[in-house]
């Protein structure tokens, strides 16, 4: 018997592109859906869907699919576009997409949605799905919007909900840290004990390994997250640990940290960097998931393989 056939988007994005490494090197076959004629990653053959907004030739693009991996979408990171565009593409898309498999015959859809489709950028509650979802942005609605249209279809489907992801290639408030640790400047990072859930591509791909081979009907959402939480001095002394540096943090009081970022126009930021936001993996840990890396191994790897990292 031949290898399962998956139909996976997003494979030029930051995840996608790890989890079509993954796919090919565990032995499926990867068909990659493209907006437009492109180089095909090694691997992989491919099918031009066009804009997954209004995706054509979805019939052939998915003959003989096992399953779609759904990685594709606007980011949360994209501030500025107005909530029509959410909705276009990563909810409007996602149940195209999810239509035209169900058509198809495709036996399971796994949609990339994000714990941001349960939770603002901070709780003070940890996090499970057995909590209602409550949203806070424009992001985080769409991708709770398309797990609930999801729902309402026939075929099968498993949504899951990672936390900030990590790995090589990383972009954003990750990179941005990771870029603090390796200045090797003294941090005033010291005081602050919030905790966050983080996710490294090893633990995500392998929850999608984990869906794509459970038997039977899944058809309900997962938090994705690394096992265990970690402050933000945590974070830098194992990205420095990774470096071969000592951690190099100072105790601040976080009030005047917090007026500093108000001053410097950064409440925001500062906020995602303080605030608390953990979020329970237990209910895909007891589906058959195993966790094999921990965040703070996973963050001194980061570290160690960054380009800057012999700087």
């Amino acid at each position: 018997m031949s290898a399962p056939l998956i139909a996976l988007t997003g494979a030029t994005g930051f995840i996608g592109k790890h989890l079509l490494h993954e796919l090919s090197r565990h032995g499926y076959r990867v068909r990659v859906l493209l907006r437009r004629p492109s180089e095909v990653p090694a691997g992989a053959s491919s099918a031009v869907i066009g804009d997954i907004a209004s995706p054509q030739n979805m019939a052939a693009a998915l003959r003989d699919v096992d399953a779609v991996i759904h990685s594709a979408g606007l980011a949360h990171a994209m501030s500025g576009r107005p909530e029509d565009d959410y909705r276009t593409i990563n909810t409007q898309g996602t149940l195209a997409l999810a239509q035209a498999a169900e058509r198809a015959g495709v036996k399971r859809f796994v949609f990339l949605s994000s714990i941001r489709a349960q939770s603002g950028p901070v709780s003070d509650k940890v996090l499970t799905e057995a909590m209602e979802p409550q949203p806070t942005d424009a992001y985080g609605r769409s991708k709770l919007a398309a797990e609930k249209g999801l729902a309402e279809l026939g075929l099968d489907w498993v949504a899951l909900r990672p936390v900030l992801v990590y790995g090589p290639g990383v972009k954003g408030n990750m990179a941005s840290l990771l870029s603090l640790a390796q200045t090797g400047w003294p941090l005033p990072l010291a005081s602050l004990k919030s905790r966050r859930s983080l996710l490294s591509l090893d633990n995500l791909s392998g929850a999608v390994a984990t869906v794509l081979k459970a038997q039977g009907p899944i058809r309900r959402p997962f938090i994705v997250a690394d096992p265990e939480p970690v402050t933000v001095a945590e974070m830098i002394a194992a990205l420095r640990a990774g470096l071969g540096r000592a951690p190099g943090l100072l105790p601040f009081p976080p009030v005047l940290l917090e007026a500093a970022a108000r001053i410097a126009g950064k409440s925001e930021a500062y906020e995602r960097l303080a605030g608390s936001l953990v979020a329970s993996p237990e209910a895909l840990m007891r589906f058959g998931w195993t966790p094999s890396v921990a965040s703070r191994e996973g963050l001194s790897r980061l570290a160690q393989e960054s380009p800057a990292s012999g700087a």
